[in-house]
């Protein structure tokens, strides 16, 4: 009953925080943006947050490394053109085509949801919003026994018409600190924002062997290996990915294995033990800039709250609105001029 009352406290506080800042971090975004909007075909009003969270729910079910997929998604899709959906468009030379974007996943699901949505109230709930949403639900899911995973979003954007692989410029897996504060910045997003997006985003999923095998035998051509990192972690790495042997083996990015699945603080306590399996994750814990940071989290109680914050700001990053953009009919597909989706039209936008 404790622990109830305590995530119900915070969750009501977190939504009083974010009602204050709507105005001030996100232009015309809303909590609630939606309530009262989508009525079905029998005229009853239907709750979008529910369906998505009742879709997030089931798949989820069976298959957890959703969480881990949908928080890429919606970083890579921030971090572009801005939160626009327009990762999702299957265009020519479009975002799913960067090299970054190759091994980003959850495009069907974003597609069931839409499709589930759009048979309930067509033309009202963009894509972009979807992800949003989903995302958060998503790291809900993964979090559930402490109860104070849940954070609101704010709604009411819209699809971007745009998808250009040379726009995708994303924060590389060794990029320097200083250089990532500058990048995150670059988006209004402060260096903390940063330490919670990145420890959240990188508390659940893999890494493949080839974004960290440089750390494990000629770290920036010392001919040794990057000795920041754990000796017994660095063992386990190099049988898991020999020298020159091209292994697509993978390692949890969170090394607590009780943790690995869900999103919380477990990610800083184990990088300030030397378990970052990322150069960048390693750095956070090591940093002038982000090190107090990092120890303060791993002995905090307020992560979940936070982690929120950082995610309402993210979700606020150059968003379109009103004639900016659209309500797609297909998450996949730009609407025509005469407002049915047409994949012959994807061309004049690659």
């Amino acid at each position: 009953m404790e622990m109830r009352r305590v995530a119900a406290a915070l969750a009501l506080a977190l939504s009083l925080i974010f009602v204050n800042l709507a105005g001030q971090c996100s232009g015309q975004l809303q909590f609630g943006f939606y309530n009262g909007k989508c009525k079905d075909r029998n005229g009853f009003q239907r709750n979008v947050e529910e369906i998505v969270k009742q879709k997030v729910k089931a798949r989820f079910s069976t298959d957890t490394t959703i969480v881990a997929a949908l928080l890429r998604m919606q970083f890579h899709d921030c971090f572009v053109n801005g939160c626009d959906a327009s990762i999702l468009l299957d265009v020519p030379n479009g975002e799913k085509t960067a090299p970054p974007n190759l091994s980003v996943r959850g495009y069907d699901f974003i597609e069931e949801i839409k499709t589930e949505i759009e048979n309930t109230c067509p033309g009202v709930v963009s894509c972009a919003d979807i992800i949003v949403m989903a995302t958060r639900d998503a790291v809900v899911e993964s979090d559930k026994k402490s109860r104070t995973g849940w954070y609101p979003v704010q709604t009411g954007r819209r699809d971007g018409r745009v998808s250009s692989a040379q726009n995708v410029k994303l924060p590389s897996p060794s990029i320097p600190i200083p250089q990532a504060i500058a990048t995150f910045n670059s988006k209004r997003l402060s260096t903390i924002d940063m330490v919670y997006l990145l420890g959240g985003g990188h508390s659940v999923g893999v890494a493949h062997c080839g974004l960290f095998q440089n750390r494990l035998y000629d770290f920036k051509s010392t001919g040794h290996p990057d000795p920041t990192m754990n000796t017994t972690l660095l063992k386990t790495l190099q049988t898991l990915c020999p020298q020159n042997s091209g292994s697509t083996n993978s390692a949890n990015l969170d090394q607590d294995p009780l943790k690995s699945s869900s999103v919380d603080k477990s990610y800083y306590e184990q990088i300030r033990l030397g378990n970052g399996i990322l150069e960048v994750d390693q750095q956070l814990a090591l940093d002038s800039n982000t090190r107090f940071s990092v120890a303060r989290i791993a002995g905090s109680n307020d992560f979940s709250f936070q982690f929120g914050r950082a995610m309402i700001k993210l979700g606020a990053v150059d968003v379109k609105i009103d004639k900016d953009g659209e309500i797609r009919k297909r998450c996949a597909a730009v609407n025509s001029p005469s407002g049915n989706s047409a994949g012959n039209l994807f061309n004049i936008f690659g």
